[in-house]
């Protein structure tokens, strides 16, 4: 379901620059929300778009918050029970299985989804990092996967060579982060971030941005 959903979404996987293939944790690289976003004081996240493909009806995710100094707003995904700080400029909105959030041109793409590891058919976090990785490489030839653990025990998944989706220009990079639920590791969480494959490092740098404000109720 989460890799039909992925290439779906436009997000269809990618690999890691090679900073970050050596790295045992996401950096920012002295990037802030303020590189990714427009200071419109959390303006664009009242507007956005009801309906995805399909017919599938979403909801404005909630604004629990604004930071101005940082030109960010913490949203919060009802639906999946997590809040994530995201730039200002950008819209989200959500459906009872994902929270979504992307600029305005498209560019930057991100899904937050909640896993059962039993109902992907893998024992945990480590074997679905694996496993997706694997699955795409052998269902789309030419895009690069590479799965590594995190000193935090999260697994970055990165996929490289990813075909443009319809409103592209280019190639994208997609990167999986899979959160395992440090109470139950047969759940977790997952997040999927795409951009164009010119802008990986960047991406990489707003990964770890995003993780690092991210509050999950795992009850």
């Amino acid at each position: 379901m989460f890799l039909a959903a992925a290439f779906a979404a436009g997000l269809a996987p990618f690999a890691v620059p090679s900073a970050a293939r050596a790295a045992d944790k996401l950096e920012t690289g002295g990037l802030t929300f303020r590189d990714f976003g427009t200071p419109d004081n959390g303006a664009s996240y009242t507007r956005g778009e009801q309906n995805v493909a399909g017919g599938t009806t979403q909801t404005f995710t909630r604004v629990l918050g604004i930071d101005p100094a940082n030109q960010a707003v913490r949203l919060r995904f009802d639906s999946i029970k997590v809040e994530l700080l995201l730039p200002m400029g950008w819209q989200a909105t959500e459906d009872w299985e994902r929270g979504v959030a992307y600029t305005t041109d498209k560019r930057f793409r991100l899904v937050v989804w909640r896993i059962d590891f039993a109902h992907e058919g893998v024992k945990d976090a480590q074997h679905y990092a694996a496993t997706k990785a694997g699955s795409i490489k052998s269902r789309r030839p030419g895009v690069q996967a590479q799965a590594r653990k995190l000193s935090d025990g999260t697994f970055v998944v990165a996929y490289e060579n990813v075909p443009k989706g319809p409103t592209d220009s280019g190639p994208r990079t997609v990167f999986d982060l899979v959160i395992p639920n440090p109470r139950n590791p047969k759940v977790g969480i997952l997040v999927t971030l795409g951009m164009p494959a010119n802008d990986s490092s960047r991406g990489l740098a707003l990964l770890a941005l995003i993780t690092q404000n991210m509050r999950i109720d795992w009850q």
